[in-house]
């Protein structure tokens, strides 16, 4: 089983993991507590919920179409950016991947802009 302690290149401090979704979804709302059972394994981590529709301003201009859709920095840096399958250990497995060796940063400005406009949240 992999797990959130490991010999991680990336503290778990430094990751933060949104999930964005809509509350009429239906998967979104089966997804939430395997994200939130997620943030209880990975402590360290910053684990956001973001219901595009309720915080459209914080997401614009980025058009979510497809359910779930994960965002992951490392940092201050959008590594990940992209509809996941709403699975525990697919999530598991990707987050654990960022902390073992980070993925490159995200090539788009606007996902980069919203990792900052997360990042500036209470």
């Amino acid at each position: 089983m992999i797990g959130p302690m490991s010999s991680a290149s990336a503290p778990a401090s430094s990751l933060l993991i949104a999930c964005l979704c809509a509350q009429w979804c239906g998967t979104c709302r089966d997804y939430r507590p395997l994200f939130e059972q997620l943030q209880a394994e990975f402590g360290a981590a910053r684990f956001v919920w973001v219901d595009v529709e309720d915080e459209a301003d914080l997401v614009d201009p980025i058009d979510v179409e497809d359910f779930p859709t994960l965002l992951i920095a490392s940092g201050d840096q959008a590594r990940f950016f992209g509809t996941l399958t709403p699975h525990l250990e697919t999530l598991r497995r990707l987050v654990q991947a960022q902390l073992d060796s980070p993925s490159p940063t995200h090539p788009d400005a606007k996902v980069q802009a919203l990792v900052q406009r997360l990042l500036a949240r209470a």
